[in-house]
Order: C-alpha cells, then sequence, then structure tokens
C-alpha cells in the first residue's frame, strides 16, 4: 500500500462505534441486527445455511435473521432476547460493535450493562403500537447511563402500509416525551427491519421519506471520546518487573502498564501519581515491544517514568495540573443487579478503575420509578431498581464525575461474601 494509500484509508477509518439497539418486546430489534448483517454482506455463508435450516424447521417462508443474535436456547424457543448478544461487523470505513438488548423489563439490568459502553442507541418502535411503557423506559436509562445519540427506529412500516402520518404521529408523541425527560439529541427513521426498507438499502416504499438510511446514520455518528476534549487518565493495573539474568538491561526495569481510560499523553509529559502525589516525566510509552511517541484512550500500554517512585496497582496516572478530586463520599446513580436486596445495614466494596474500596450505604435517597419517572422514596434496592445512593468509602478514589468521564465516573459494587457483582454505579 502506498504512502496516499494509507492516508486515504485514515481519512475514511472513522474508528470504531458502540451501538445498542433496545426497545420493547417484539419490536424487531433481532431482526434489524440480523438484516444490518446480512445487507452489509458480513454473515458467513455456513452461518446463513445454519439459521435458514432452522427457519425451514419452524414452517417459516424465508430466512429469520432474529436467529443471528437471540443465540440462547430459550431466547429460540421463546422468540426473545433474554441476553445481551454482542456482534461485530465492519465496513470500508468504519468498524462495529453491536449490542442486542432484551425487551423484558424483568431483564432491565441487562439493558444497563449493555449501554455502559455505547455511543449510540437506536430505540426501536413497533409502527403498529407507537410509543410504549418500554420505549420511555429505555429511552429513559439510555440518557442516564449517558448515551449521547439516540436514533428512534419506527419499525415494521409494512404492516401500516408504509403510512407517513402514522409514522408523524409516533415522532410527535416521542418528541413530547423526550421534552418532558430532557432528551434533546435524537433521531428519527421509518423502515422496515423484515423487509430491509432503510436499513442499508432505501428501498422503494419509503419514497416520502429523504432523510439518510440508517446506516448512513451509523456511518456518520461521531465515536466515542471524540466529541470534546478529555483529560488523561490512566489507572495502573500492574507493575512490570520482568527477572532475566540473561538481560542486565532489564535490572532496572520498571514499567506501569495499564489502559488509557481518557485523554492522551505523549514522551516528555509531566505526570503526577496518585494518592502520593509524587511527579515525573514520562520517559517512554511502550505497546507490544514497540515504542511509541503517544498513548490515546482505550490504548492498554506501558508507562516508563523519569524517576524513581513508588507505584502499585490501583494508583492512577494523571498529567500534572489535571487532578481530580480524591473523595471518600461518593454520590451515585446506582443500578441494583443481585437478586438479593441492597441494604442499609450491609458492608460493600466498591471497584472504580482498578481500586478497590469498602463502601457503607450512607442513604438511599430516592428511586426512580422507570415507568411513570418519578423519584420515589426507598428503604433497599432489589434487583433491576435504579436509584440515587450515598456511599461512605474507607479508602479514597480518584474520580470524575460519569458525564465527564464514563471510564473515571463508573464502578461496580461488590458483595465480599460470594465476590458477586451486584450493582454499577454511576458518579454524580
Amino acid at each position: 500500500m502506498s504512502a496516499r494509500d494509507n492516508i486515504e484509508q485514515a481519512i475514511l477509518d472513522r474508528g470504531l462505534l458502540r451501538f445498542l439497539t433496545c426497545g420493547s418486546v417484539d419490536d424487531g430489534k433481532s431482526t434489524l441486527i440480523g438484516r444490518l448483517l446480512f445487507d452489509t454482506k458480513t454473515i458467513l455463508a455456513d452461518t446463513l445455511q445454519a439459521i435458514a435450516k432452522t427457519s425451514e424447521k419452524r414452517g417459516l417462508g424465508a430466512v429469520d435473521l432474529s436467529l443471528l443474535t437471540d443465540g440462547l436456547q430459550a431466547e429460540r424457543e421463546q422468540g426473545i432476547t433474554i441476553d445481551v448478544a454482542y456482534r461485530y461487523f465492519s465496513t470500508g470505513t468504519r468498524k462495529y460493535i453491536i449490542a442486542d438488548a432484551p425487551g423484558h423489563e424483568q431483564y432491565t439490568r441487562n439493558m444497563v450493562t449493555a449501554a455502559s459502553t455505547a455511543n449510540l442507541a437506536i430505540i426501536l418502535i413497533d409502527a403498529r403500537k407507537g410509543v410504549l411503557t418500554q420505549t420511555r423506559r429505555h429511552s429513559q436509562l439510555a440518557a442516564l447511563v449517558g448515551i449521547p445519540h439516540l436514533v428512534v427506529a419506527i419499525n415494521k412500516m409494512d404492516l401500516v402500509a408504509y403510512s407517513q402520518s402514522t409514522y408523524e404521529k409516533i415522532k410527535a408523541d416521542y418528541l413530547a416525551f423526550a421534552a418532558k425527560v430532557g432528551i434533546s439529541d435524537v433521531r428519527f427513521l421509518p423502515l422496515s427491519a423484515l423487509n430491509g426498507d432503510m436499513i442499508v438499502d432505501r428501498g422503494d416504499a419509503l419514497n416520502w421519506y429523504d432523510g439518510p438510511t440508517l446506516l448512513d446514520i451509523l456511518e456518520q455518528a461521531p465515536a466515542a471520546h471524540t466529541e470534546r476534549s478529555e483529560k488523561f487518565r490512566f489507572p495502573v493495573q500492574f507493575v512490570c518487573r520482568p527477572q532475566d539474568s540473561a538481560n542486565p538491561d532489564l535490572h532496572d526495569y520498571r514499567g506501569f502498564m495499564g489502559r488509557v481510560e481518557a485523554g492522551s499523553i505523549k514522551v516528555g509529559d509531566a505526570i503526577t501519581v496518585l494518592p502520593s502525589g509524587l511527579s515525573s516525566t514520562v520517559k517512554a510509552i511502550q505497546l507490544g515491544g514497540t515504542n511509541l511517541n503517544t498513548a490515546v484512550t482505550e490504548q492498554s500500554v506501558t508507562l516508563l517514568l523519569a524517576d524513581e517512585i513508588d507505584i502499585s496497582r490501583g494508583d492512577m496516572i494523571v498529567k500534572s495540573g489535571e487532578e481530580p478530586l480524591a473523595i471518600k463520599q461518593v454520590e451515585a446513580t446506582v443500578c441494583w443487579l443481585s437478586e438479593t436486596p441492597m441494604e442499609r445495614a450491609r458492608t460493600y466494596l466498591i471497584r472504580h478503575t482498578t481500586r478497590d474500596a469498602k463502601a457503607k450505604l450512607v442513604a438511599i435517597d430516592h428511586r426512580l420509578d422507570v415507568n411513570t419517572l418519578e423519584k420515589v422514596p426507598a428503604d433497599q434496592l432489589a434487583m433491576n431498581d435504579i436509584a440515587q445512593v450515598t456511599f461512605k468509602l474507607a479508602q479514597p478514589l480518584f474520580a470524575d464525575s460519569y458525564l465527564e468521564n464514563r471510564g473515571t465516573g463508573a464502578f461496580i459494587i461488590i458483595d465480599e461474601s460470594n465476590n458477586n457483582t451486584v450493582g454499577a454505579g454511576m458518579i454524580l
């Protein structure tokens, strides 16, 4: 490949986009993803043959594309999505990771898990049913976990004779709801996942709609970490001290390994280590044995510093002058994931990036009723509950607000008695 080809490819490559599909039961989420994979020609022949045989056994006249994501036996038997299904595909200009979230209310925790890494959400609406409770619930959850871009896809337009008036009525209903809860960045799209109208190809049945197709929207959507500048955050996962007597050059090697959660760093930059507050400069950046001049968000790298500093797992390296707050009390929005209720009397473990801290529940400020969107009092949290809570910590965390930085503004809650993850939190 020539230098010019490399430049053109760099221009074309719009980066990785993680997106989520959600909505009510039977709105066609799995079929939509199946159609997207099929029309972009990213389904392997043997996979297509397998789902064709399953569709034939069911007596279907066409291939059921929803089987591409509904992989659990219980899902295929019931015709619903239970677990979050992830699928990968790429076009000539972008790579994608799709999360297909379940529509049932009882699997709300699965939807929140999928939404935590998404940068765009597709909210599906059945054109025959309009805006439902689960539509509002998933839209609110998507906004709550910080997904910056929403696409409302009004599906099954083939079952309402591709009626423009039906589309416009649903659009107006959703906009009224969105204004009430503060959702601003939302786009609308009529489509038929079953027939493929407005997915990749425009089709002939929606000539009154002159906007982009779904794939056009996805191709142009901003990737994560690209819409505003972010402060450098590098939680240390491991201190690398190679022991190789045959290589004396490694005797003084001390590398700090981790993942860049936000921002970027380059060789020569001044850094500060938390919690010690000691400073140094970056001497080298290594990735897989290769020296880099700069490390950027989501790269897993090794940093070598100019000075000998006592650093261990759980510490955080930041640029000098960009230190986050050290907090010993956390106010957060929490989604409770466990069948065992969250209780005030219990002590939990909060895992924030690579740092653990024992936590005591101080207060449940309120619980969100996801059906009415009202804030109601609560003494404990049950599975799938979402609430604003306050924790008191035994050790400080170095955190940003979730709205400012999703990587360092999020944490999980662990039950120390069985080491299970029982909750997920977003720092206010």
